[in-house]
């Protein structure tokens, strides 16, 4: 069996570990032959596809990134793209695909399953928002990575004594803005899944200059404030539809500067999030995804996803992780609500 492996969306650490440990147990336990698809399904669509074997992911297991590329392509905006997928698979003799990627690349996946390609999903993204799984590799780096700079910032802000805004990724989900704000000690967590007053957080700064600290303020990218609309820099949409979220830390910023009389300034972290060597989390848990998604192809158990559910990596129907974008519980973001403000 020749099996193909694209990784799709953007980037994160641990993508590199899923592709290795998928080759490493397909040869060794299972026979299977390999083929990497360039660029997620731009390469599918391009049949843009190059030889993966054992030799190709030797030292590759700490490396952040890709070594198969990356792309936002949807194949469905494409003129025949699902006719250009099979064409490709045809032509390069690949029997199934594993598919790694977040929300769009899967959600694509899903649709070409229904379509007859034999494919199985791997969950991935730093946004942890995949339903069907409680977490997703690229996550705990992130987070790291986040909270490191919350670290920093507490220094530089209270040298200056100004509030400090950090604008961490998420898109929709705050799951990065609550854990590195928690772990970071911001005083002031601004998520998507609660909209914010805006006169409260001036409170809550005002507050802390009261008692001579200066505070931070910890905001995912997609957070909207009460009544008002998303605050964003670039109207502009990719091939799913999204548009490219960033602008509220620098209202927020502007905002708090007007309201209190008080100097604040922001710090967009961005894609600083996304890359770098992956946490030993992310390689723990990239590697055994990897793992049982060969064994899925294997079986011949396609049109799933394979998922951790507590310690345990199970398979899930890849339409069932269509249902809605897993959002941070709101019982969850009151239990710490004592440290805010």
């Amino acid at each position: 069996m020749k099996v193909g492996v694209l990784t799709g969306g953007g980037d994160c650490p641990g993508l590199n570990a899923v592709i290795r440990s998928v080759v490493r147990k397909g040869v060794q336990e299972y026979g299977f032959e390999f083929a990497g698809l360039r660029d997620g399904w731009l390469g599918a669509l391009q049949g843009n596809v190059v030889p993966l074997d054992i030799a190709n992911v030797r030292g590759i297991l700490p490396r952040g990134g890709t070594i198969l590329g990356s792309s936002r392509t949807n194949p469905f905006k494409h003129e025949d793209g699902v006719q250009r997928i099979r064409d490709t698979l045809a032509a390069h003799q690949v029997d199934a695909l594993i598919v790694i990627g977040g929300e769009d690349t899967l959600g694509a996946a899903t649709e070409l399953s229904r379509q007859g390609i034999n494919l199985v999903g791997v969950p991935k993204t730093i946004d942890n928002d995949v339903n069907g799984t409680d977490y997703t590799f690229g996550f705990d780096t992130a987070v790291g990575i986040a909270t490191e700079a919350i670290d920093r910032l507490h220094t530089t802000a209270e040298s200056h004594m100004r509030t400090l805004v950090v604008e961490v990724m998420g898109r929709h989900s705050g799951w990065i803005a609550l854990h590195a704000g928690i772990a970071g000690g911001a005083n002031v967590i601004l998520i998507p899944e609660r909209p914010f007053d805006i006169d409260q957080v001036c409170t809550w700064v005002k507050s802390r200059f009261k008692i001579n600290y200066a505070p931070i303020v910890v905001v995912a990218e997609g957070a909207v404030p009460k009544k008002g609309q998303m605050i964003l820099k670039d109207q502009s949409l990719d091939e799913y539809g999204h548009v490219r979220l960033s602008g509220i830390g620098d209202w927020l910023a502007q905002e708090i500067e007007e309201r209190t009389g008080t100097d604040a300034r922001t710090t967009v972290l961005g894609h600083i999030q996304r890359g770098g060597t992956p946490s030993a989390f992310d390689r723990w848990l990239a590697t055994r995804f990897g793992l049982h998604a060969v064994d899925a192809v294997n079986d011949g158990d396609y049109g799933t996803m394979v998922a951790l559910r507590g310690t345990r990596i199970v398979r899930v129907p890849l339409a069932d992780t269509r249902a809605k974008t897993k959002l941070v519980d709101p019982a969850l973001y009151d239990e710490f609500e004592v440290f805010f403000g």
